[in-house]
């Protein structure tokens, strides 16, 4: 009878070492209940809840959840309670009646199964969930919730005997969860708006009481640096990438503003553009970087546990710089225009053709791309039309003689799109003078115009935060 027969293996945790025997014989066409009887309630166990700490079931407000898990707290029983879980748990059979089920990322039950594990920790009694795992005993993937993001926080993993650590990944990720989501402002078109949207995005969740670090890595311009009245420090962050003696926690200054009483108030922390940084735009200066263009998100590492955000201003095209913000970031926040059609397309190949690039070097699952948005845009019927009109040749493929629409980018171009209707919604920054303008008075738009603070909060609320 084939089974995985899980053996003993080690693992330390606050200073202790426990020791966990599995002896769970999964058949090779086990049904979800006998995955979740024989492999999901000892995964919880080896994950640190014991019995009283998880429930089957749970109505998450969209439907019911496998498994909800929370630690428990003095005499607040999770089982007891059935309240805010931290995590939530999708299972699925190997098989299901005579049809065989592939969990393996891309796959048709894949897909399902992170629909729902979304769904679940997006629902109305899943807001303090933080974690969501997809699993059938053969494949698992660990996701995080950060607002209303859902992101992979591992790949999806085969599980065998050979690579029971897998586990103890995941374990270390539930009780060592990072603060920060880190998001980096790209697209490789010009001229879309990145450096206004970094500010005034991070300048409104710090009205909403985020705390915020701002990363300039544009080599050449440095229009954030600029417009925020900056200069470099002693310590750059171009000394940071190749000198390892230098402390990265020095570069950053504070962008400060007077309040109504005349004191200086700090907005956000600021790691500046520098002059160092132009150097490695040859290549023979990039390859004196240790891990070359990963090396940015070791030096951001140190910080996703003292912010709530970070983000990070992109220069264009698929450089060291961009390729380096991308890979140091969760996610992808792309500006467009809707009368700028190469903004458009090369969304696309950022994408199809950068961010796998990326997911294969970071073997994590990340980072991952956010539905386009028009930015400085001025509607008018026409325009939305032809802006669709080029979204939709966007989104065309030919299969033999038909044309049917790409199902995997449709989400990130019409993200309100369900299989039955397309709606052609785009999120949209309406165009207003003052937003523009504001660079010249080095202050963000969202603290000089009422209006121009609305749209960055319905751009935080419709990307970040909850309502």
């Amino acid at each position: 009878f084939p089974f995985i027969y899980y053996q003993t293996f080690l693992f330390y945790h606050r200073n202790l070492y426990l020791h966990l025997k599995w002896n769970c014989y999964i058949s090779q066409n086990a049904e979800e209940p006998e995955v979740e009887d024989r492999f999901v309630k000892r995964l919880l166990n080896a994950l640190g809840f014991t019995s009283d700490e998880w429930v089957q079931q749970f109505k998450t407000g969209k439907g019911p959840a496998d498994f909800a898990a929370r630690k428990n707290h003095d005499d607040d029983k999770f089982s007891v309670a059935k309240i805010k879980p931290d995590l939530i748990i999708e299972v699925k059979g190997r098989v299901s009646g005579n049809a065989i089920i592939n969990l393996a990322e891309g796959t048709p039950a894949y897909k399902k199964a992170k629909e729902q594990i979304t769904g679940y920790l997006l629902a109305p009694k899943c807001q303090t969930s933080q974690w969501g795992i997809i699993t059938n005993s053969t494949d698992i993937q660990l996701f995080r919730k950060h607002g209303k993001i859902v992101l992979p926080a591992t790949d999806c993993m085969r599980i065998t005997k050979d690579n029971i650590k897998i586990i103890t990944q995941i374990k270390n990720l539930l009780e060592n969860p990072p603060k920060a989501l880190r998001i980096c402002i790209y697209n490789d078109k010009g001229g879309v708006g990145k450096t206004t949207t970094t500010i005034n995005l991070a300048a409104i969740l710090r009205q909403e009481h985020k705390k915020v670090l701002v990363v300039d890595f544009d080599p050449q311009q440095g229009d954030l640096t600029d417009s925020l009245g900056l200069q470099e420090g002693k310590v750059k962050l171009s000394d940071c990438l190749v000198d390892g003696a230098f402390n990265v926690k020095e570069t950053i200054q504070a962008f400060n503003l007077k309040n109504k009483a005349g004191q200086l108030v700090k907005v956000f922390d600021v790691i500046p553009s520098d002059s160092g940084l132009s150097k490695f735009m040859a290549h023979t200066y990039e390859s004196k970087i240790d891990k070359g263009s990963a090396r940015l998100r070791d030096l951001l590492d140190i910080f996703v546990c003292n912010y709530d955000y970070i983000l990070i201003d992109a220069p264009t095209n698929w450089t060291f710089f961009s390729k380096s913000s991308v890979i140091a970031s969760d996610v992808i926040l792309m500006p467009t225009e809707h009368n700028n059609f190469s903004s458009l397309k090369n969304a696309a190949k950022v994408i199809k053709e950068f961010l796998p690039e990326v997911k294969k070097l970071r073997q994590d699952g990340g980072p991952i791309a956010l539905p386009i948005f028009f930015n400085r845009h001025k509607e008018t019927e026409a325009s939305i039309k032809r802006a669709n009109a080029e979204i939709k040749a966007i989104l065309t493929l030919k299969k033999g003689d038909n044309y049917i629409f790409d199902t995997n980018l449709l989400p990130y171009y019409w993200p309100k799109s369900t299989k039955t209707v397309i709606d052609t919604t785009i999120f949209s920054v309406p165009e207003y003078e003052v937003v523009s303008t504001a660079a010249f008075s080095r202050k963000p738009a969202v603290f000089q115009h009422k209006k121009a603070a609305e749209y960055y909060l319905k751009l935080a609320k419709e990307y970040f935060l909850y309502e």
